[in-house]
């Protein structure tokens, strides 16, 4: 192999490989310093920042990439098995293919309608594809060359996390294995992801980095023609790929400006078909994320996009005993739902404070609720209407505002700004939700005053809320005075969250309703407390009524938390105590699942190191029990169309 030397569109390319745990359900992102968020848009920036790049710049072909026949080489040339087995020893032939994708989608997602044309590792057919379109290996060469005596030579860069070194370099590895001469580059995260460089400037030839999947595909911004960035648009969007072909980006627009799950199916299958005919993007595998726990526990279920907590009033153990441990490696800061995120707080929340909504395999599921208000079900309406200048509505920028010239809006999906003048049509939501009965862990029966009280304190702009887009898209909202557990809600003209059968703050593990006729210790009713206060109230951050199957009726501050079963709970549990204790070295948790000091081990507790294949070790001996599952975190490289 010759001696690589970085030509000049190399020595601009730059690329990252997320590496984070995916500890969160689908909906989350991995931490902001190492991933882009799903359509958050391109960060605009003034023309003069952008250097001497003229206004058609990323137009033009890129001379390797930009020939189909090279790309789907590209794919045929990757081993991906080779490149799962790299970074996890522990996983299986078996599991492998769960873990491999032949889309953007993963196979268990509600809009996946595959198989699509898969790319299996077969160097041959890549070889085949290469010489098709006249990149071919003079005898006793290494490296492909065209009929100009260029080398056939991409720039492949990444962190220097080893994780991602490691898979790099067995990519790298495997290209060169059908004639490619591959440049690999480590820098810095904030360099890819940059407002200015990197991912947002298109300032690569091969990029891979990981999207964490959600229940809602969206996809717009990533994959319709109108969405790739250039100098001319002031680098509006995120298919930084240059992608466009007609037919999918029609059909992405179509999903997203449809609330009918059938067509918003039938539309993704159209773009996940020509997304991977015409292979822009090469989507490698899903991390391997494990949770383990004693044969002993029954009734645990583990799913990609959902806490195995979700299944917590189901859990018995075989002995009969009633008391389940959890082997946690943090400690939650707060139990007050709305203002904390982390994982371990979110499980905890599951089971003691309200169960919400679940979301196993990319998808919900009514706990609390009483069904899915769905417009299929006759509970949600969706409208059009008529809007004039000054009438609030909501647009394009997810904010709520006077219809005014200049407003930019949301019509047959595409972004528009009103001229203030001419008649406009928007479409309206109306909702109906409904909660099930439910009591709380004093003996309270739960009242529409929780589900009012839950507005009231969650819309409320001091709560400490990091969003408030949900409040801000909603017109009215009537509570029923019936006696029922209902409420209509009346969006604002043009809000249309695809999740809107969902009730707002109900998507688990948020607390969707609080205990309106509580009474706090200082002999005021939780309901009059200003929403500033309730950050340090321990009956909200500390020791909260429970809905839920449990109750926390013990903290002991860096040791455990310990739950009881919450007696008015319907259906009841199977244990009856949980404790949550709190082991902040991963050998350490997992010597005590083997002595059976603890039940589970949850996946961010666990880990991905070769702790995993003690607990391996250990299952094909019948000693515990353990599930390898595909994470919604999906490694995937780009392969960018055209060059500056």
């Amino acid at each position: 192999m010759r001696t690589k030397q970085l030509h000049l569109f190399a020595l601009m390319a730059i690329l990252v490989l997320v590496i984070s745990a995916c500890t969160a359900p689908a909906g989350s992102t991995a931490p902001a310093a190492e991933a882009p968020a799903a359509e958050a848009g391109a960060t605009e920036a003034p023309a003069e920042e952008t250097g001497a790049v003229s206004a058609d710049a990323w137009t033009t072909p890129h001379p390797i990439l930009s020939d189909v026949r090279v790309r789907q080489a590209i794919a045929h040339c990757v081993d991906r098995d080779a490149l799962i087995d790299s970074v996890y020893t522990y996983v299986d032939d078996e599991v492998k293919p769960t873990l491999r994708m032949d889309s953007f989608l993963p196979k268990t997602h509600w809009a996946y309608s595959g198989p699509y044309q898969d790319y299996p590792y077969d160097p041959d057919a890549g070889a085949a594809l290469l010489d098709e379109a006249g990149w071919t290996l003079p005898d006793g060469a290494a490296v492909r060359q065209n009929a100009q005596g260029n080398p056939l030579a991409l720039t492949l860069t990444t962190t220097d996390a080893q994780f991602r070194q490691t898979w790099a370099a067995v990519a790298e590895q495997t290209l060169e294995g059908c004639g490619f001469d591959i440049t690999r580059n480590h820098i810095p995260a904030d360099i890819w992801f940059g407002d200015t460089t990197g991912l947002a400037r298109r300032e690569y030839e091969l990029g891979a980095y990981a999207w964490v999947g959600q229940a809602d595909p969206s996809g717009i911004s990533l994959y319709a023609c109108n969405m790739i960035p250039t100098p001319a648009n002031n680098w509006e969007g995120q298919n930084s790929m240059g992608w466009c072909n007609q037919a999918a980006s029609d059909a992405i627009v179509l999903a997203n400006n449809t609330l009918d799950r059938d067509e918003r199916i039938a539309a993704y299958n159209i773009v996940q078909t020509e997304f991977a005919k015409d292979m822009v993007s090469l989507p490698l595998f899903q991390r391997a994320e494990a949770e383990a726990w004693s044969i002993n526990l029954e009734g645990l279920v583990v799913d990609p996009t959902e806490y195995a907590t979700a299944s917590a009033a189901s859990w018995k153990l075989a002995d009969g005993g009633d008391t389940m441990v959890m082997g946690f490696s943090q400690e939650p800061a707060s139990m007050h739902t709305l203002v904390e995120s982390a994982a371990v707080q979110a499980q905890i929340a599951q089971m003691a404070v309200n169960p919400g909504n679940s979301q196993y395999s990319y998808d919900f599921q009514p706990v609390s609720q009483a069904e899915l208000s769905t417009i299929e079900s006759g509970l949600a309406t969706n409208e059009m209407v008529t809007v004039s200048p000054g009438d609030m509505v909501f647009t394009a920028d997810a904010e709520a505002a006077e219809l005014a010239e200049g407003t930019r809006i949301v019509q047959n999906g595409a972004t528009v700004e009103y001229d203030g003048s001419s008649e406009l049509e928007l479409p309206q939501l109306t909702v109906t939700y409904s909660l099930k009965p439910y009591t709380w862990s004093d003996g309270t029966p739960g009242s529409i005053a929780d589900v009012e009280l839950a507005y009231k304190i969650n819309c409320d702009e001091n709560s400490g809320a990091t969003t408030f887009t949900t409040c801000h898209s909603i017109q009215n909202i009537e509570y029923s005075d019936s006696g029922d557990l209902s409420w209509t809600i009346t969006y604002l003209p043009g809000a249309q969250d695809p999740t809107y059968y969902v009730m707002p703050f109900s998507i688990s593990p948020k607390a969707h309703i609080y205990p309106s006729h509580q009474v706090l210790s200082d002999g005021r009713n939780l309901a009059d407390v200003p929403a500033e206060e309730w950050l340090t109230l321990p009956e909200i951050a500390e020791m909260p009524l429970s809905a839920g199957p449990f109750y926390i009726s013990e903290w002991i501050k860096g040791q455990s938390i310990t739950m009881q079963a919450n007696p008015y709970y319907e259906g009841g549990t199977g244990v009856q105590t949980v404790i949550v204790v709190f082991v902040t070295d991963t050998n350490q948790a997992v010597a005590q699942l083997l002595s059976g000091d603890v039940d589970y081990l949850e996946k961010a507790t666990l880990g991905g190191g070769a702790e995993v294949q003690t607990l391996v070790d250990a299952a094909a001996e019948g000693r515990v029990n353990i599930e390898i599952i595909p994470s919604p975190t999906w490694e995937h490289i780009d392969m960018n169309l055209n060059v500056e």
